[in-house]
């Protein structure tokens, strides 16, 4: 019996993500992938001295270095990435599922949600935030937001080997998912009718998910609908606004400081 067209077009889609491979590049995300039991590293490029400088990476990662020549790095980065002289190409790696990640037990973790942030340098700063507070995950939708690229892992600086970034089909179906195993959901909005310090004391023994939107668009109106609070984060001038990496770790700085250990 044929198969339905739909089902051979999902199939070469499940092929060809399967096939998509990434190149991190830079000594710290480059070490820090090569360290990393749970990445598939497929090629190693470095010159004699990034390899002398990775030299306590490369013994366990399982593949053999190419050296190159510092002038001719033959690696399809970017002209304006700072390789450092190391690019890894690996597969993406694989978080798992909502459920099992984000499962509260008896905990009160954070998470972070961001909404349509497809600014990679701006994710690599919220992982790296995510990791430093403690977040259980980092949370995004497939679409519209910041794949797992060299910059990101770049701006990371390491915090993508160890911190989940989960991108999920729909945010909004997340979101009620999260609602259902027991978090409550703040959002950020300078228009908030909380202030979040004010806020953060009374859910100290809760699972709590902070939501983010894109820089200007801010939060998408199913987005906002769904969270249980709406929450600004107070400012001294006139100026009133931060960049969204920096209003994710002030946020979760804020959640996490009252969170039960």
């Amino acid at each position: 019996m044929k198969k339905p067209t739909w089902v051979i077009e999902k199939e070469r889609a499940k092929r060809a993500s399967a096939a998509e491979t990434v190149w991190l590049f830079g000594l710290h995300a480059v070490r820090d992938a090569l360290m990393n039991p749970a990445r598939e590293k497929l090629r190693l490029v470095v010159t004699k001295n990034a390899a002398d400088r990775l030299a306590d990476a490369i013994p366990g990662a399982g593949l053999e270095p190419e050296i190159a020549d510092p002038r001719k790095f033959p690696v399809p980065l970017d002209p304006g990435s700072v390789h450092q002289g190391a690019a890894l190409e690996v597969k993406a790696l694989d978080w798992g599922h909502l459920a099992d990640l984000c499962e509260p037990g008896q905990a009160s973790p954070r998470l972070m949600l961001l909404d349509r942030v497809t600014d990679p340098h701006n994710v690599g700063a919220i992982l790296r935030s995510a990791e430093v507070f403690g977040a259980r995950a980092v949370i995004a939708p497939h679409r519209h937001s910041a794949p797992e690229t060299g910059a990101l892992a770049k701006t990371a600086s390491g915090a993508l080997e160890r911190q989940p970034y989960l991108r999920v089909k729909n945010l909004g179906d997340a979101m009620q998912e999260l609602q259902k195993m027991g978090y409550t959901l703040v959002g950020l909005a300078g228009e908030g009718d909380e202030v979040i310090d004010d806020l953060a004391p009374d859910l100290a023994g809760r699972p709590v998910a902070l939501v983010l939107g894109a820089e200007g668009p801010g939060l998408r109106a199913r987005t906002r609908e769904l969270c249980d609070h709406l929450v600004r984060i107070p400012f001294a001038g006139e100026f009133g606004s931060l960049n969204v990496s920096n209003a994710a770790a002030v946020s979760l700085y804020a959640m996490t400081r009252n969170a039960e250990s």
